[in-house]
């Protein structure tokens, strides 16, 4: 359960598969109404890295507690947002296949959810906060006032990583891309912690066919015309 001491009339929750453009439209959401901006699925990636990193059994509960206990993760301004761990700069090592299907698999764990969950509450409790995710509006802040869901055709997202992948300059095959888009889609809908779904009374969005600027501008819309119902 939330506490009272959140601010969820001033926190955003973005969640959505893959591809579906949540993150890039999470940063420039937050730009544009002057928001802290929190990207969860960062954090399950930093665990994840850190599991390959130091040998981790990924089923190993009472090692994966202790990792979470010791990890310090942090978001840091410096040519675009960087991803932490410790004093390491992660931001590209977590963004790689691997680590992203590694990443699906310790979020299933509960020990992890709970620990992560804790530390991204603490972010959002005074508000005026961005969050995307796969549970930001269904676990982390269920009674925030904004709340969206992101998705796209599969085959639409499985490009756009491909792409993004291309542009790293990391070597991967499209088919291998759209494959493992797939088994995750399965496993994050199906695991029994927090399954990706939309949250009550969240606005489904299909970016399929939208270019990210219309995306943004679709949710500031639905952002303001909520607000000046406020305020009448």
């Amino acid at each position: 359960m939330q506490t009272p001491t959140v601010d969820q009339d001033n926190i955003v929750t973005i969640d959505g598969p893959t591809g579906s453009g949540k993150s890039t439209v999470g940063k420039l959401l937050a730009g544009r109404i002057g928001f802290t901006y929190l990207d969860t699925g960062a954090m399950y990636r930093v665990v994840a890295l850190e599991t390959m990193r130091r040998g981790i059994n990924p089923d190993d509960s009472a090692a994966l507690s202790s990792l979470c206990a010791t990890i310090t993760i942090a978001f840091k301004h410096n040519d675009g947002m960087r991803v932490y761990s410790g004093d390491c700069d992660v931001t590209d090592a977590i963004r790689t296949p691997e680590i992203s299907m590694l990443a699906s698999r310790v979020s299933a764990e509960k020990c992890v959810r709970s620990e992560l969950v804790r530390m991204q509450r603490d972010c959002g409790r005074q508000g005026r906060i961005v969050v995307d995710g796969r549970d930001a509006g269904t676990v982390i802040f269920p009674y925030a006032r904004f709340k969206f869901y992101l998705d796209a055709q599969a085959e639409v997202r499985s490009q756009r990583r491909y792409k993004e992948l291309i542009e790293k300059k990391q070597k991967v095959a499209y088919s291998k891309v759209h494959e493992e888009l797939v088994q995750r889609d399965r496993d994050d809908c199906s695991r029994a912690l927090a399954p990706l779904k939309p949250a009550a009374a969240a606005i489904i969005i299909d970016t399929t066919a939208m270019t990210i600027e219309e995306v943004v501008q679709e949710l500031l819309a639905i952002i303001d015309a909520r607000a000046l119902q406020c305020h009448k």
